[in-house]
């Protein structure tokens, strides 16, 4: 019997090693925008999303069904707007979130406190963060939250679809005249985009030429004098809303600026541009029209 027990424990591993290895097969992984990878044993059907960017991708990747709590501002798609929030993106209500038992969180890389989210980890809950930086990072992210969810076909597809718009977009204005362009962020302290920020991709997409693409800072704050001495063709504003165009009727005061003397001050709901989400693509349209009115008022 001692002669067969190695046989017998080795035929008893083989065994265990298949079940081990089917287990692992069958569990969904992704790597987040942070470097790590998570994976669940099934696909995930209470999910809480930490930021309205991460609500939009999860709708439109097919997850919204499994999507059980959100944050402050979730308001695209609109049945997003009825579901249970946080908190804000900067503050979230732990307690709450924990009690709803999801089984898996959507993090903001960069928005949410690292503390907080560190927290959840701690608990167990599997938190996966996202940071979309560029056009190729949304449509993965669809894929990857899609993966997670049990919803990847309807992900690959949405993901698709936004890679074939922007190519349409980036062909149709790949010879266009450069147009110069300031995008305003926020207006005190007043504050712009770098060219490694998302919305000066889409501006370089449409033809356009950030004037203050050269700053060092994502998101950069800058003077009065500095945009009068950049001298925009173009000035683009979201405002404080979906519907203010506040913003915009400030520098109407400089009729010297060739942006006002051109009557090129346009306005673009925020949520289109500043949210990485598909919608991107519909604010990439929007800017890109507002571009060519610009060319054709030379």
């Amino acid at each position: 019997m001692s002669r067969r027990l190695p046989g017998m424990l080795g035929l008893l591993l083989a065994l265990l090693g298949g079940l081990v290895g089917q287990a692992r097969g069958d569990e969904v992984c992704a790597i987040d925008d942070s470097g790590h990878e998570i994976c669940l044993e099934t696909p995930a059907e209470r999910i809480i999303a930490l930021s309205p960017g991460a609500t939009e991708l999860l709708f439109a990747a097919g997850a919204g069904e499994r999507v059980v709590a959100v944050v402050d501002h979730s308001d695209y798609p609109p049945e997003a707007g009825e579901l249970p929030s946080m908190g804000s993106h900067e503050r979230l209500d732990l307690e709450r979130l924990v009690a709803l038992e999801p089984d898996l969180v959507i993090g903001w890389a960069s928005g949410n406190p690292a503390e907080q989210v560190e927290r959840l980890e701690r608990l167990g809950l599997p938190v996966f963060r996202i940071e979309p930086r560029d056009f190729e990072g949304i449509a993965t992210a669809l894929a990857r939250l899609a993966r997670l969810a049990g919803s990847a076909e309807e992900g690959r597809l949405a993901a698709e679809r936004f890679r074939q718009g922007l190519a349409e977009l980036a062909a149709r204005h790949d010879t266009a005249p450069a147009v110069p362009v300031f995008y305003q962020v926020w207006d005190s302290p007043l504050m712009t985009v770098n060219d490694e920020h998302l919305i000066a991709k889409v501006i370089s997409l449409c033809g356009g030429v950030n004037v203050f693409g050269h700053l060092t800072r994502l998101v950069p704050r800058i003077g009065e004098e500095a945009l009068l001495a950049a001298d925009p063709e173009v000035i683009l504003a979201g405002g404080r809303g979906e519907e203010n165009r506040s913003w915009l009727a400030h520098w109407k005061r400089f009729s010297d600026l060739t942006a006002v003397a051109r009557e090129n001050l346009f306005f673009l709901p925020p949520s289109l541009l500043q949210r990485p989400t598909p919608r991107l693509l519909e604010g990439s349209r929007l800017l890109c029209e507002k571009l060519e009115v610009a060319r054709g008022r030379r």
